[in-house]
């Protein structure tokens, strides 16, 4: 049986998300694991920087008119292609009339 097929078959005995991650990527803390929620936790902070933008009605070129930055760069971090710092963060969604809070868990 291929590793494919073997993944497949171990994924339909799985009951809860958390047990389909650990076929696919590993228990938590180890290394595919820990590089997959990374990858997770940009996707979801850039569907919400895109959701927020059009909530407010804005172009990507418009919001980054607005903070000072280039079209293109509010369009790598809507795609997960770029790294943003935490100040272009704030201003970001600044820009949109929002406030970033954090929380370390």
């Amino acid at each position: 049986m291929s590793e494919t097929n073997a993944k497949a078959k171990s994924v339909k005995g799985c009951h809860t998300f958390d047990e389909i991650l650990d076929v696919e990527y590993g228990q938590k803390g180890t290394p595919e694991r820990n590089e997959f929620e990374r990858g997770a936790e940009a996707f979801i902070l850039a569907e919400r920087l895109k959701e927020e933008r059009l909530k407010a009605g804005l172009t990507q070129e418009q919001l980054a008119a607005k903070i000072g930055t280039k079209k293109t760069y509010i369009s790598r971090i809507e795609n997960g292609k770029a790294d943003v710092q935490l100040s272009t963060l704030f201003r970001i969604f600044e820009g949109l009339g929002k406030r970033v809070s954090l929380t370390i868990l």
